[in-house]
């Protein structure tokens, strides 16, 4: 499936999902005083969605490739600020809330790579170099496929 805008992204609402559950963690009142983690986790989390968003926008493979491995990167550093968090004193009530964003995280991660791996090994250099010869290829050969379907679907359903 082929998205027009990063909105659409499955990866990017599970991003944004977890940015959201990750703000409503710090609002417990066990992050009272300790500012700069609260504000490491937030900024982490919001980086997933927001390096997903960019990279997609970019317009070339490597652009995206390169804001896709950032975004796992930030995911990562998610799931490692709360296995830190749940060894905290005092945190020990948030343990299935913080076992249930870990793995939101991973999932997440995991969705990243797979997005990853498309274009990786793909000719195909972005959007940014497709010019009016290529797109109109793509159309055509889209349109072939689309034929090829129909034909086979013709020939299952039979007389």
């Amino acid at each position: 499936m082929t998205y027009e805008r990063f909105e659409g992204l499955p990866v990017w609402k599970a991003a944004t999902d977890l940015a959201g559950k990750i703000f409503s963690l710090t609002e417990a009142g066990q992050f009272k005083g300790k500012y700069s983690l609260r504000d490491q986790i937030e900024r982490a989390a919001l980086s997933v969605s927001n390096n997903s968003a960019e990279g997609f926008e970019r317009g070339t493979t490597q652009e995206l490739l390169t804001f896709l491995y950032i975004a796992r990167g930030s995911a990562g550093e998610v799931r490692s600020m709360l296995i830190f968090i749940e060894s905290l004193p005092g945190f020990a009530d948030l343990k299935s809330q913080i076992s249930n964003l870990r793995s939101l995280a991973e999932s997440v991660s995991r969705q990243l790579r797979a997005w990853a791996d498309s274009p990786q090994n793909s000719d195909i250099k972005g959007q940014r170099y497709v010019n009016e010869r290529e797109r109109k290829l793509r159309q055509e050969q889209k349109e072939q496929a689309e034929f090829l379907d129909m034909l086979k679907s013709y020939t299952r359903k039979g007389p």
